[in-house]
């Protein structure tokens, strides 16, 4: 029997941050007084997110969720500062022009960003309805502060977007790829195949034919070949294997914390006696998430400048793993726990569970390099923080010295928790660092 534990707390986590130099013309500050300010927005973000957990959401369809629910807030401070923020038409694949959308009647800006945010969580989240009170709740205040008129055309605008964004959404051939048939593992030597304790059947192996948002393929930022499967103890195969082996064997309690805090896995089996439970926690994304919001609040970003950055950030979060997932079911290659327990020492066990689905290359790393890039560009290098996001889940919080930083010890913590080789933390972390590149160029910030 399964039963559930779950980690997470009502409330936006908190993140302590420590303002070092940054580049001052990328700050834009707040705004005159708003309805609703960027705090607002996190929170909004962060309702997103518990109804993620809630739901089980997988790190890859987390990060589509993430994308369609900001996309849907960018359109509307595209739409009302057409100077200063690109037409996603521009940016995004197959974009519909949404031109005839705009309300050319008076709205309050910061009302229809976060009712189309949460909106779009309700309609696309598996248990969208429980998004039902936040939305209730920004719905009243807005109708206590907005006169008749203007209240009225914020809703009809927004549901309006909402709308074409979610008939957007539902081209991305996502259904399509639910519906494909399962994934057998293959019986080639060195190849993947499901892995203790809950043995689960392969997480989203045809992922690489989902709608890019950005990308030209999902093939466009192939990493280097990983380094092929070998049982010759000199070889670079056996050799990476044997270090994860080594550093996991005895990992030191700086090496076990590190592992642990960037876990960051929606649902890990573990057991107890004869009893298996599911621990629940936020995905690789929604940490990224996470940070980002609290880094545009404590930068004092302007409501606009922090749809802009989540936005960004959702979408090279979203075509990170959509690179990657093409890459992994192509190399396919073996877990460190499986060649481990068959070659080298069969009473091993990683630091972390091991994910259900192909080793190369990390998606962890992946995808906190494309953060970091994006966030880098936009809020600053030299930007100091205490991320206290996995407190919720009992780990203590880490410092950083910059977004970077953060996501290097993110990527090594892979092989720290035993379930990466060098070369897939490496190159995946290439990978991530190429798709936040793109996806800044593609937002037109080079």
């Amino acid at each position: 029997m399964i039963s559930e534990r779950k980690y997470f707390r009502a409330g936006i986590l908190v993140l302590s941050f420590l303002f070092m130099a940054g580049n001052e013309n990328l700050l834009a500050q707040s705004s005159p007084k708003t309805l609703f300010t960027t705090k607002d927005y996190g929170l909004a973000i962060h309702e997103i997110s518990e109804v993620m957990i809630h739901d089980v959401v997988a790190p890859t369809g987390a990060s589509r969720y993430y994308a369609y629910c900001t996309i849907a807030g960018y359109v509307i401070i595209s739409q009302q500062h057409p100077a200063e923020f690109r037409d996603l038409k521009t940016v995004l694949n197959s974009f519909p022009d949404l031109s005839a959308e705009m309300n050319k009647q008076k709205i309050d800006e910061s009302f229809a960003v976060l009712y189309t945010t949460l909106r779009m969580g309700e309609e696309l989240l598996p248990s969208g309805f429980m998004l039902d009170s936040a939305k209730n709740n920004i719905v009243q205040k807005a109708k206590k502060k907005l006169d008749n008129t203007t209240f009225a055309n914020t809703i009809s605008y927004s549901d309006s977007i909402v709308k074409r964004i979610v008939q957007y959404s539902s081209s991305d051939h996502y259904r399509e790829i639910n519906n494909m048939v399962k994934y057998t593992p293959k019986k080639d030597v060195g190849s993947w195949i499901p892995t203790p304790p809950a043995y689960m059947q392969a997480l989203d192996p045809h992922w690489d034919k989902l709608r890019s948002f950005t990308l030209d393929s999902s093939s466009q930022f192939r990493p280097l070949p990983c380094s092929p499967y070998s049982e010759d103890t000199t070889s670079d195969f056996f050799k990476q294997a044997k270090e994860v082996y080594l550093v996991s064997k005895n990992p030191t309690q700086e090496q076990k914390a590190i592992a642990n805090f960037w876990d960051c896995n929606p649902f890990a089996v573990q057991e107890n006696g004869h009893i298996d439970f599911g621990v629940k926690k936020i995905s690789p994304g929604g940490h990224w998430m996470n940070i980002t919001g609290l880094a545009c609040e404590q930068q004092k970003f302007s409501i606009e400048k922090t749809v802009q950055v989540h936005t960004m950030v959702a979408v090279a979060i979203a075509d990170a793993f959509i690179c990657c997932w093409e890459e992994k079911y192509q190399s396919n290659r073996i877990r460190p726990e499986t060649f481990i327990n068959e070659k080298i020492d069969r009473d091993w066990r990683p630091l972390l569970q091991t994910p259900p689905f192909p080793e190369y290359p990390s998606g962890h790393s992946d995808v906190s390099n494309a953060s970091a890039a994006i966030l880098t560009r936009m809020v600053g290098d030299h930007f100091a923080f205490t991320d206290v996001t996995e407190k919720e889940f009992e780990q203590p919080e880490r410092s950083f010295k910059s977004f970077n930083d953060a996501a290097a010890e993110a990527t090594i913590s892979r092989m720290y928790g035993g379930i990466h080789y060098r070369d897939a933390i490496e190159n995946g972390a290439t990978q991530g660092r190429e798709v936040g590149a793109w996806v800044l160029k593609k937002f037109g910030i080079e």
